[in-house]
């Protein structure tokens, strides 16, 4: 099952300061998009949903470090992308 990954206007201004931060993360977050929008279940993403203040949102790996959050609206097929950063930086949202 295919997805469509909506990128917010604060989504696109959070990724290019990551793309900036991280240029030696550039490849392994294109492979996490692409594997998002192909195939949410695929084991490296390890996606699973957020508690808390963030309970309405999920999670992705990009790597062991840093994360990607997400709100899933699964009866249109797709993803909202929310945050991306370290994994201490997008649990704070």
């Amino acid at each position: 099952m295919s997805y469509t990954l909506i990128f917010t206007d604060s989504y696109k201004k959070r990724a290019k300061r990551f793309a900036w931060q991280y240029p030696e993360l550039k490849e392994h977050y294109r492979k996490t998009l692409l594997l998002l929008a192909q195939n949410l279940y695929y084991p490296s993403l390890r996606l699973h949903p957020l508690k808390g203040k963030l309970t309405a949102l999920h999670s992705v790996s990009i790597n062991i470090s840093y994360r990607i959050t997400l709100e899933m609206i699964t009866t249109e097929k797709e993803i909202i992308l929310v945050n991306l950063g370290s994994h201490d930086e997008v649990y704070q949202t």
